[in-house]
């Protein structure tokens, strides 16, 4: 499990999702996108939602508990790219679209 840390928080995170949203917050915050992201409480933590609002002047640290870079999907980046850009903004789901093959 990594870590997402921010606003002097940190919330933790299986490495495959936090590489989606690393890569869902990077594009968001560099066209300057503001949004909210939800996501269920973890069991240890007891029930619930969490959600933040992810915001260009606030520091966010992607931290991974695995050594080796991870291969997206982007077929679910895209399903968390279309929520992030709703009203409602970005809630975490889980991977449930086919990995797509790789190119040669």
């Amino acid at each position: 499990m990594g870590k997402l840390h921010y606003d002097g928080k940190s919330f933790e995170m299986d490495d495959r999702m936090l590489a989606h949203l690393q890569l869902i917050i990077g594009v968001k915050l560099r066209r300057g996108e503001n949004f909210f992201m939800a996501w269920k409480a973890p069991a240890s933590s007891g029930e619930g939602r969490r959600a933040i609002w992810i915001d260009n002047g606030v520091p966010i640290y992607f931290e991974y508990a695995g050594g080796r870079e991870l291969r997206l999907n982007m077929a679910w980046a895209e399903k968390l790219a279309d929520q992030a850009s709703k009203g409602g903004g970005l809630t975490i789901m889980a991977e449930d679209v086919p990995l797509m093959p790789e190119e040669d």
